[in-house]
């Protein structure tokens, strides 16, 4: 097998930070691969993986829509690419939004993540906050999250596997091929989601 190919859609957000993090992962994890910023939608089809990360997610889906990128993204994710959406990421595949202050949200989304999820749960900017939570189900039981005007998950389809709560709200599952997480794991030194997440591309790929 080559080398993996993993994207981080490079719309805004923290794109840097998941691309030193993947890097890092790759090279404990021991797998050749390269990670790459993805800014044109002809960059799309070559990928193996992808994260879509965090950011404001009303201006990610506008800016992705524009240059055709949400179209291929969700096709690609439809055919089994793994997928890791990281607060607004997650947000900008779920099916149904609300926000905690405004209501239902009218926003481009890739109705693929069978949630709905409530926008900044947790406050806005000044609220953040860290904490340690588990992810028991992926085999991550301890981890440190940053919650950044973090959203939550309040509905979940039967497909859909509860991986995380913090405070009684769910704030990260999985549903096939599609990681989603409230909280950003490219924020602390703790590689383990980032490790989990080129695995789950590496066994698609076996």
């Amino acid at each position: 097998m080559s080398g993996l190919n993993i994207g981080v859609l490079a719309v805004q957000g923290d794109v840097a930070e998941n691309i030193t993090a993947t890097k890092m992962a790759m090279e404990e994890l021991g797998i050749e691969g390269i990670v790459n910023e993805i800014k044109y939608p002809e960059q799309i089809s070559e990928l193996d993986g992808m994260i879509i990360p965090g950011g404001e997610s009303t201006v990610i889906g506008q800016l992705s829509l524009v240059n055709g990128s949400l179209k291929q993204i969700k096709e690609k994710i439809e055919s089994g690419m793994p997928v890791l959406g990281i607060c607004a990421g997650m947000i900008l595949l779920s099916k149904r939004v609300k926000d905690r202050v405004v209501g239902d949200m009218d926003q481009p989304l890739l109705d693929l993540l069978d949630v709905k999820i409530e926008r900044n749960t947790f406050g806005r900017q000044r609220d953040s906050f860290e904490s340690e939570i588990s992810m028991e189900k992926i085999g991550i039981p301890k981890f440190h999250g940053v919650f950044i005007r973090a959203p939550s998950i309040v509905e979940t389809g039967k497909n859909v596997d509860v991986v995380s709560k913090f405070n009684e709200k769910i704030v990260a599952v999985k549903q096939g091929n599609i990681i989603g997480t409230s909280f950003h794991p490219e924020l602390t030194d703790d590689l383990s989601v980032h490790k989990y997440f080129v695995n789950l591309i590496r066994s698609k790929l076996i």
